[in-house]
Parts: C-alpha cells; sequence; structure tokens
C-alpha cells in the first residue's frame, strides 16, 4: 500500500471524481446535439450513430490495455497522458467539417477516455486500505450520477444559444483541471508486468468492430452482402481467440470466467438487455427534435427524468433486491424495461409530453437498479485475480453493448425508412417496439439463475 501525504489522502478522489465526470459528460451530451451537428456537417441526422458507435466501441478496445500501461509506465504519467489526449480529441472534434473527420476524431478522444477512468479508479484502489474504499469510491462516483442530468440538457443549451463546437470544448477546462490535480496529487505507482496478450487484443478487437460494422453495413441498401460478409468474419475470429485462449497461459481475458455460473449468466444478460436500454438515448432525442420539432433545449430537459430516477432509486436497491433476491429483480425489472421501451411507440403526438415525464422517471429507476443488480451479480463469485479480469471484462462488455445497442437501433429505423418507405414516425415506433420485446425476452436469461444467488452481495 502507498503511502499517501496529507493533502493526498484529503483530496486524491477529486481525480477520478472530475475524470469520470468528464467522460460521462462526454458520453451524454452529445444526443441532444446530433440534428445540429448533422445540419451543419451536411449529414442525415438519422445517420449519425457512428459519432457515437465510434467512442463506446473504442473504449471497450482499448479499456482492458489501462491497467497494463499504468503498472508498466506509472500511474500518474498514463493518467496525464490520457487527459492531453482526451483533450488532443476534443479539439479535433470541434474542428470537423465532415462525418468521418468527427468519427477518427471520436476514437481519439475515446484512446485517452479508454485510459483516464480505469486507471483513476486503479489508484484510489491501489492507494486506500480496504476499510476506506467504500467510502472513497462512493465520493467519487457522484460526478457519474451527476453527468447523466446535466450532460443533455447542457448539450442542449449549448448547441441552442451557442454552437455545436462548445459541447466538445467544454473538456478543456475540465481537462486542465484534471491535469493540474494529477500532476500535484497522484502518486507514481508501478507493477510487475507480464507481457501482454498483444495476439488476444488484436482477435478480440477486430471481432468487435466486425461485429458492430456488419449491424451497420446490413441495414444499408446494397450493402447487405457486405454485413454479412463481416458477421461471419468476426465470427471465426472470436473463435479464434476462445482458441488462442485455450493455448495461452494468461490470456486476454481467461476462458475459466465462463465456468463460474454467476458470471456467465451475468456477462451474458448484461449485453443482452442492456441493447436496447442503450438504443433509447440515442433514439429519443431524435424522436423529439426530427420528428416533433423540439428545440435542443427542450429535448435535454425531457431527458433529465432518466436521471432524476437512477438518483432517486439508489438509496432502495440494495434492500429491493435483499428483499425479493436477484434472480426476481432482474427476470421482473427487465420485463418492465422493456414495456417502458414500447410505451414510448404508443407517443405520436407532442402534445403529449407531460406523459413523457413519469414514463423516462421510471426508466431512468429501472435502469439504475439492472446496473447495478447486473454488476453485481456478475462479479460477486470471483476470487482473487480472476477479480481484475472479470471486471475488466464486464467494463469491456457495457460499451460493446452500448455501441451494439446503438447500431441496432439505428439499423432498425434507417431499414424501416429506406426499405420499407415508412414514415418517420412509424419508423421510431416500430423500432421502439422491437427493442421492447427483445428486450423483455432477454430477460427470461436471468431465470437461470438460482434463488439464493447473490446472497451475502448485499
Amino acid at each position: 500500500m502507498v503511502t499517501l501525504t496529507a493533502t493526498q489522502n484529503k483530496y486524491l478522489p477529486y481525480v477520478l471524481a472530475v475524470a469520470l465526470f468528464m467522460q460521462i459528460l462526454d458520453a451524454t451530451i452529445l444526443n441532444t446535439s446530433l440534428p445540429q451537428m448533422a445540419q451543419a456537417l451536411g449529414e442525415s441526422p438519422l445517420k449519425m450513430q457512428l459519432a457515437v458507435i465510434s467512442y463506446a466501441l473504442t473504449l471497450a478496445i482499448f479499456i482492458p490495455i489501462s491497467g497494463f500501461l499504468a503498472d508498466k509506465y506509472g500511474t500518474r504519467r498514463v493518467f496525464l497522458s490520457a487527459i492531453i489526449i482526451f483533450c488532443i480529441g476534443s479539439l479535433l472534434c470541434a474542428a470537423a467539417t465532415n462525418l468521418d473527420f468527427l468519427i477518427g476524431a471520436r476514437v481519439i478522444q475515446a484512446l485517452g477516455g479508454a485510459m483516464m477512468t480505469p486507471v483513476a479508479r486503479l489508484i484510489l484502489v491501489k492507494s486506500y486500505p480496504r476499510n476506506q474504499l467504500l467510502t472513497v469510491m462512493n465520493f467519487a462516483v457522484i460526478p457519474a450520477l451527476i453527468a447523466p442530468l446535466v450532460g443533455p440538457l447542457l448539450g442542449g443549451y449549448l448547441v441552442q444559444y451557442a454552437s455545436w463546437h462548445w459541447i466538445f470544448l467544454i473538456n478543456i477546462p475540465m481537462g486542465i483541471v484534471g491535469f493540474i490535480l494529477g500532476k500535484k496529487l497522484v502518486p507514481a505507482l508501478f507493477e510487475d508486468t507480464q507481457r501482454l496478450d498483444w495476439s488476444g487484443f488484436i482477435l478480440f478487437a477486430a471481432a468487435a468492430c466486425g461485429f458492430t460494422l456488419a449491424v451497420e453495413f446490413g441495414a444499408q441498401p446494397g450493402r447487405g452482402l457486405y454485413g454479412v460478409l463481416l458477421a461471419a468474419t468476426a465470427f471465426i475470429l472470436l473463435i479464434a481467440y476462445v482458441w488462442h485462449a485455450k493455448r495461452r497461459q494468461a490470456p486476454l481475458f481467461p476462458l475459466s470466467l465462463f465456468g463460474i455460473r454467476t458470471f456467465r449468466i451475468g456477462i451474458v444478460g448484461n449485453l443482452f438487455t442492456r441493447l436496447g436500454i442503450s438504443a433509447v438515448p440515442f433514439l429519443l432525442p431524435l424522436l423529439l427534435q426530427v420528428v416533433f420539432e423540439f428545440t435542443p433545449s427542450q429535448a435535454g430537459w425531457l431527458l433529465a427524468p432518466i436521471a432524476v430516477g437512477a438518483i432517486g432509486v439508489k438509496p432502495f436497491v440494495s434492500k429491493i433486491i435483499q428483499r425479493y433476491s436477484y434472480r426476481k429483480v432482474l427476470t421482473y425489472n427487465t420485463s418492465l424495461l422493456g414495456i417502458l421501451i414500447i410505451l414510448l411507440a404508443q407517443f405520436n403526438d407532442p402534445a403529449y409530453w407531460p406523459w413523457f415525464i413519469p414514463v423516462l422517471t421510471l426508466m431512468g429507476a429501472c435502469n439504475s437498479m439492472q446496473f447495478s443488480a447486473m454488476n453485481t451479480i456478475t462479479i460477486g463469485d470471483l476470487q482473487g485475480t480472476q477479480t481484475s479480469s472479470g471486471n475488466s471484462l464486464m467494463a469491456v462488455n457495457q460499451q460493446l453493448a452500448i455501441s451494439f445497442g446503438i447500431a441496432f437501433g439505428a439499423a432498425m429505423l434507417n431499414v424501416m425508412r429506406e426499405r420499407f418507405h415508412i414514415d418517420t414516425l412509424t419508423a421510431f415506433h416500430i423500432t421502439y417496439w422491437l427493442l421492447g420485446i427483445l428486450t423483455i425476452l432477454s430477460g427470461l436469461h436471468f431465470l437461470r439463475l438460482k434463488p439464493e444467488d447473490g446472497q451475502g452481495l448485499y
């Protein structure tokens, strides 16, 4: 355990707080800004999904190597480098003149993000004794609750009253604060490292990209064959990774993790239930602005109840799970989320907007319940070195689910409009129905849990 100075001991959690706030704000601020960005870049608002997907996918790919880099090159150097890369990516995003440039800049931005938050969390784990860690972490993750509330509102007002460039430029002053705090507070921690499984990393990364692009290309007219070929290639690469992992002593993600029943159920459930959940924050601002002609700030206010519901239910999550068990909570809560997504398909008039508020507030509460329960049951039975690799795989899985969910939702929407020539509002409704049904069906997967699973994790 590293010895901290009194100043470090008191203020080091602020480093993770700033990093978390920057990353989550950047992930949520974009949603209400996409229609105005599309107009400025000469693109359709309904085809801007790659600006979001590229960020989540890059995070998923590079999160696994963040710990390795921190151990080898030192936590301070890697963390400060991550902030610099993130800010450079933000400047490039603001300078983008077309969608391709923006996508490339988002990839650079995500490279910084993939190291920034995981390394900041690692610093706290290594710097504080276990009996202080829960208190430190609870303080540090407060911005993770606030940023989803602030992001859509701030994004809406910035694009409405300034310009879309400011949703990226706002990262620069926060980055400067994070860099100064990191320079003064972050200890330079090193660990002996094994050689990273670069072959496994390349196979896994290529498979993740292949599956995401397969969904994207499969929805485009005349590119269906490319989508099928990409999906087949990605599947072969995934099989190749499994073959590789079986033969390597220290693979990127040990296959032994999947021998633990609760981890296996949790990681698969995490992926599929998040598909519909992840698509909603992308699709809903588009529906409100493109179809119902709400202003960006109005759309931001209507997304706020999701964050309010998530914050409001937090104190009760543990008690609810303790009373009803992980199996019941995850099964019923997932079904309720699917029903709420389907309810969004019933809104066909902007005058009905007050009804959005209770639906989205309940959806936020269910989201919070779902994520807490899934994350805990997934890693709850891991032991020793499995905890680190399992936690890393879960973080990767979450980002992949976001990219897959947005890609799938956007693909369904565009297929309805372009191939079946359905009007835009109806296309949104059908997409919500499909996502809702998929979410309900994914909840059945949690019936594989036993009633006693997760006892002692409260």
